[in-house]
């Protein structure tokens, strides 16, 4: 009798342990856990993202404002996050709107060229670990043109992303046609909920007054969050098991 008692426990803790898992992320400003979260309206959609999952996961958000492909790899903030790395651990990588930065040579990369590859690189060492990457394209910038249509600004690095992760047969998290759609369900006025506006003297943490259509609010994050979370669900993917 005993000795089933302890093969049941000793099976439990396994099995506990095989539940619990590691999410990184690495990217720029839209993912990134901003200051003083109780007072700043700023909100990075992965800051918001521990709420949505249980308590098996733990999130670890290494995203950082103003960072591209090459600025994160440059700084060893990759190699950080490599060394620890284990299997069954999983990567969420989303870069592009840095990496657009065409007048800093220490930004700015090819879409078709160092992006690609910079990418290539974040899949292809997270793999050597035995860690799971996800690639998400870029979240839209608000911008609407006096018509009321929301114009792209982009360019290339999607695409990218998208031939990227089909070469590689990884999971992709198209945010960038998501966002549009969540933008344009809001509409050109209403979508700056999402975002950052606010007057001279409406909100004490911008006393000057804010005006942002990149960066998200508290709102807009769990938005953005809400949509990887769905996608999640839409294809099936593992990590919906995790999901509250």
């Amino acid at each position: 009798m005993k000795t089933l008692l302890y093969i049941a426990f000793f099976s439990f803790l396994l099995n506990t342990n095989a539940q619990e898992i590691t999410i990184y992320s690495i990217g720029d400003s839209t993912m990134a856990d901003k200051k003083n979260p109780e007072e700043n309206p700023e909100h990075g959609w992965v800051q918001v993202l521990p709420a949505y999952f249980n308590d098996n996961v733990t999130i670890i958000n290494k995203a950082v404002n103003g960072r591209s492909t090459r600025s994160f790899i440059a700084e060893g903030r990759w190699d950080s996050i490599y060394k620890n790395l284990k299997a069954g651990d999983y990567v969420l990588i989303q870069f592009g709107h840095n990496d657009q930065k065409s007048k800093d040579p220490k930004r700015y990369t090819n879409p078709h060229t160092a992006y690609r590859y910079n990418l290539k690189k974040f899949i292809a060492e997270s793999r050597e670990k035995g860690a799971i990457p996800i690639v998400f394209s870029s979240i839209v910038r608000r911008n609407f043109n006096e018509e009321g249509v929301l114009v792209d600004t982009h360019g290339a690095y999607p695409q990218e992303a998208r031939l990227v992760t089909q070469e590689e047969n990884i999971t992709f998290i198209d945010l960038q046609y998501l966002t549009e759609q969540l933008e344009e369900s809001y509409g050109p006025e209403k979508s700056s909920e999402l975002h950052l506006h606010f007057q001279a003297g409406e909100h004490p943490y911008y006393p000057d007054g804010k005006q942002d259509d990149t960066h998200l609010s508290e709102k807009g994050a769990n938005e953005v969050a809400k949509l990887f979370i769905s996608e999640l669900k839409k294809q099936q993917h593992a990590l919906t098991t995790y999901v509250r």
